[in-house]
């Protein structure tokens, strides 16, 4: 090791405690040394497996995989957390520079032969007497290598190659142009009248964003990454809610300085390619085959039946609305999608008696992430949670806390980033800057990251219902990850399926609404009073109005999703005519609708161009359907009762990726398939 390694913290073990990244000492100009130095140990560690004149073995072929590359995936695991939460500069530089070396040496794993020669031995001659979490690490490490090419010849194999390279090469792009494109996409605002309809924190935290934006007028309206935006519920301004939601729409189709056309038609085409390559119709049937739905037409099937059940209720909702706007106007009002949210409240308003801004003073999210999230884990799962002010973190809105088990034994640190800024992407997630492994003798150091409004200084933080059921999703990922207890790096936390990840989340969310979980956070922030039965109640009774908006937007997403997927390379349309597939796509399956716009457009769809949810974005739905099928099991067996959480704990969440995930939600419900039709009446449908 270099002098400059040693000088390098990343390059260190980390002194503080469990491991935890040592933020007061990283400096941003650390990140590329550190990573160049993790590849070429990985690359040695590699090469000594293959070298091994040995017959391969699973200790000295599989183990030793699995062993390999723990530097780079600490140092990796930091710094691609600031790339999505924190992307100064000089962090958005060194993504530049060390995605195509990254790429490079999944390319030389991935197709190197000897190595997969001796995990095809392995495989062929120890998968039947091996048991447990070692048959399915050399399950999981055999096809993972199989699914990404290695039995392709030599031609199609570099063909591959250059194939990684160029998507990664786009998404880096396209991770630089959206964020770009939505803090551009800002609607500049002149005086506080146009305001009219917001409350004075809205109003304030708009004056806070102009100024955080270089004050070129004294108020703008910050745009979100999905298409509708909630503060279209409050805003009077007619016309300034069209700007709004133009803003979101148009933020990177071309119509104003940003396009991202042209890189979403290259990774789709780049991922039909390879998907021909493996010998597949189309990236969707590649995509599909490693997740519980394992088909386009299952995919299928499973939307069809909710878009046949959705549509009448869809089309009576919007007569609803539009009825009430021109009785609420007198004028014989054209109803258009900016205008939904806006009349939606008014209907909800005076259908229940309140208003978002009544219960907001009562969702301060310092009682609703501790008395609320942390209570609920603890009252299910026993786990405790004490803040570490000793820990550093890279950014001063966050915060860390030691959880603990039943037992008093550490079970993880969990991070919290919970308020927005321009160096932040949109959106909210969950990750992690080490997985548990037992293996490793590593315990999971987890994140969350939110864009929630920071109240000025002095000043509570208050959220609507929609923020506070996310700050319970996103935390039944960390649970996921938190709980774990596997013996391996690659099968633990959430590295299961996309259509089985996003099950914990969803079914968290049940715990928000829970009455004793409820009545525990749901405290006015000056007062601490907790919130009147009546108003609580007005509340959740209007959880599911209009419901049919939100599953509609969704399946509108899906779709687009699917549909892009399903093309081969000569049927992707050029950038130019990409917006009128779109529009074709949502037709062909009945969900064009311009009042009802999908959640993500292709121009800013980030789940599918920039992450994992290629061909994915359906499991959304289809994890609700086993989370409303658990949350009813917890229901009827005692929502808060600790041997029903011990149990989904000993049997979902601590068991990673080591079991069939089918298996695991029967083990756990007792049922032999999920009921899709306990979704539609979850959703007050």
């Amino acid at each position: 090791m270099s002098t400059d390694d040693t000088a390098n913290p990343l390059l260190q073990p980390s002194t503080l405690p469990y491991g935890a990244p040592d933020f007061s000492k990283i400096k941003p100009s650390d990140y590329l040394p550190a990573i160049e130095a993790a590849i070429q140990q990985q690359r040695e560690e590699i090469n000594l497996i293959v070298a091994n004149k040995k017959k391969p073995t699973f200790e000295n072929t599989i183990l030793a995989y699995e062993k390999s590359g723990v530097l780079l995936d600490k140092v990796t695991s930091i710094f691609y957390g600031l790339v999505s939460a924190d992307k100064t500069t000089e962090i958005a530089e060194t993504e530049k520079k060390v995605t195509p070396m990254l790429t490079e040496l999944e390319n030389d794993i991935t197709f190197n032969k000897p190595l997969f020669q001796r995990i095809k031995y392995v495989y062929d001659h120890q998968y039947k007497s091996l048991k447990g979490e070692d048959k399915k690490l050399l399950e999981e490490v055999y096809k993972n290598f199989v699914r990404s090419g290695a039995l392709l010849s030599d031609e199609k194999m570099e063909r591959m190659k250059e194939i990684n390279l160029r998507i990664a090469q786009l998404q880096q792009q396209w991770g630089d142009l959206l964020p770009s494109a939505t803090n551009n996409s800002v609607v500049w605002v002149n005086n506080e009248e146009e305001l009219a309809g917001l409350s004075e924190a809205d109003i304030a935290q708009c004056k806070k964003d102009a100024e955080s934006r270089g004050g070129k007028t004294p108020y703008c309206i910050v745009i979100i990454n999905t298409t509708q935006q909630p503060i279209l519920a409050s805003l009077d301004n007619r016309q300034l809610r069209k700007r709004v939601y133009e803003a979101s729409i148009h933020r990177a189709d071309a119509t104003r300085s940003f396009n991202t056309y042209p890189i979403v038609v290259e990774i789709a085409q780049l991922r039909a390619e390879k998907a021909k390559l493996m010998g597949y119709d189309n990236y969707a049937s590649l995509s599909l085959e490693k997740t519980m739905a394992k088909t386009p037409d299952q995919v299928y099937a499973f939307l069809k039946q909710l878009i046949q059940e959705y549509k009448p209720k869809a089309d009576a909702e919007t007569r609803a609305i539009e009825d009430y706007a021109r009785k609420v106007t007198g004028t014989d009002i054209d109803l258009q999608p900016y205008d939904r949210f806006y009349y939606s409240a008014k209907m909800k308003k005076e259908t229940f008696n309140f208003s978002e801004d009544d219960v907001k003073p009562y969702f301060n999210i310092d009682s609703v992430l501790v008395n609320g999230v942390f209570y609920a884990a603890n009252r299910v799962y026993g786990l405790q949670f004490k803040e570490r002010k000793d820990i550093p973190v890279y950014h001063s809105d966050m915060k860390v806390w030691e959880v603990t088990d039943k037992d008093g034994k550490t079970l993880a640190l969990f991070y919290n980033d919970y308020f927005r800024r321009p160096t932040k992407r949109g959106g909210a997630w969950m990750s992690s800057f080490a997985k548990q492994s037992g293996l490793r003798q590593q315990i999971p150091l987890i994140y969350n990251v939110c864009n929630n409004a920071k109240a000025p200084d002095g000043q509570p933080s208050l959220l609507t219902w929609d923020e506070v059921t996310t700050l319970f999703h996103e935390f039944g990922h960390a649970l996921h990850g938190i709980l774990s207890n596997c013996k391996y790096n690659t099968l633990s936390g959430t590295a299961v399926a996309r259509d089985f990840v996003e099950m914990p989340s969803q079914f968290n969310e049940f715990f928000a609404s829970v009455p004793e979980i409820f009545n525990h956070y749901a405290k006015h922030a000056v007062t601490g009073e907790p919130m009147p039965e009546e108003l609580k109640e007005k509340m959740l009774q209007s959880i599911n109005f209009h419901s049919a908006y939100a599953l509609g937007e969704n399946l509108a997403a899906t779709c687009l999703d699917m549909a892009w997927h399903m093309l081969s390379s000569n049927e992707i349309p050029s950038a130019q005519y990409a917006p009128a597939f779109e529009i074709a796509a949502l037709k062909d399956v009945g969900l064009y609708d311009e009042q009802i716009p999908p959640r993500y457009s292709t121009s800013y769809f980030n789940h599918v161009w920039g992450g994992g949810y290629a061909a994915g974005y359906y499991s959304y739905l289809w994890t609700e359907v086993l989370a409303v099928n658990i949350a009813d099991y917890f229901k009827s067996h005692g929502p808060l009762k600790p041997e029903v959480g011990q149990a989904l704990r000993d049997k979902i969440l601590s068991r990673g990726n080591t079991k069939d995930l089918m298996e695991m939600f029967t083990d756990f419900t007792g049922m032999k398939t999920p009921d899709t039709s306990s979704l539609l009446k979850a959703r007050g449908m």
